[in-house]
């Protein structure tokens, strides 16, 4: 395979690979270590069905079945939840307003994710340019930025995720298809507590752990206090430097890191510009230094 990075502080494109065929020891290997030192890897091209996305998935960790995957999700693949737009016989096929503001999915789970793989199937167009960008931003820089003294006070503190907090801004948008949480759901979700710096998995290296989306507070901190310094952490991930965008062409396969990135998909689309994407999130259940070696 051939990796080019983008230049950018994420990103590279990975190209002369199929993600049907099973990947051998060292291309995993490979893999493992381009996702730790870009953030976001591009396969572009890539021509394969759910059974194929969830073997690919399935290499890196086990994979998540979403709260709601029964509503959106491939036939006989609960690990593949549909993101799209468009209708089939009057309903929605898939959730429509996914990973819209920033936030690092499942930092909400006690197991945190370890990866996202997105499948580009249909990319809305208009002029000829390709519309829903996702972007990220670099949480590894955004660490190594941080004031000493900040990261000196907050070294070994923890911070409260909760899913309630993403779910219920998501009703407020316009036209959502969102529902209020069941009773159920609640309680197979209930908030948790990561550190704030986390060591991550495969650098060895810390990243700024806090996303907007679902952290909530400082865990022993005065409110007031825990309120003021998660907002100074969620406005200091907002510099220029340590943001990437992925611009979608159909047949992109998109795998990015979790835990070095917060990302945000752009709803600059309407309902009639159709996106269909398959997604398959993997969770951290493997010794990915070791497996990095």
């Amino acid at each position: 395979m051939q990796i080019t990075p983008s230049g950018e502080t994420l990103g590279a494109r990975i190209e002369d690979i199929d993600l049907n065929i099973p990947l051998s020891d060292a291309d995993f290997r490979v893999l493992l270590r381009a996702l730790g030192a870009h953030g976001v890897l591009c396969f572009p091209g890539q021509d394969f069905g759910p059974a194929a996305q969830v073997a690919f998935g399935s290499r890196f960790g086990d994979l998540e079945v979403h709260v709601v995957s029964s509503l959106y999700h491939e036939p006989g693949h609960p690990e593949v939840m549909i993101l799209s737009n468009m209708k089939q016989d009057g309903r929605p096929v898939g959730l429509h307003d996914a990973g819209q503001e920033w936030h690092t999915d499942l930092s909400y789970a006690q197991i945190p994710a370890l990866a996202n793989i997105l499948h580009a199937c249909r990319v809305p167009m208009r002029h000829g340019k390709p519309l829903g960008e996702t972007q990220f931003r670099n949480m590894h820089a955004a660490y190594a930025a941080l004031p000493e003294n900040l990261k000196t006070s907050l070294a070994g503190r923890t911070a409260t995720r909760d899913f309630d907090k993403y779910w219920e801004a998501s009703l407020t948008r316009p036209g959502t298809q969102r529902k209020p949480l069941t009773e159920e759901q609640r309680c197979k979700n209930p908030p948790v507590s990561h550190p704030i710096f986390r060591i991550h998995p495969i650098t060895g290296r810390p990243v700024l752990y806090a996303d907007p989306g679902y952290t909530v507070c400082i865990d022993g901190m005065d409110r007031v206090e825990s309120d003021l310094l998660l907002e100074f952490l969620f406005r200091h991930q907002t510099r220029a430097e340590f943001f990437y965008a992925h611009h979608w062409a159909v047949g992109d396969v998109l795998m990015w890191d979790n835990i070095g990135t917060v990302h945000n998909a752009v709803a600059d689309y309407t309902m009639d510009e159709p996106r269909y994407m398959r997604r398959v999130q993997v969770m951290a259940t493997l010794d990915y230094a070791a497996l990095s070696r």
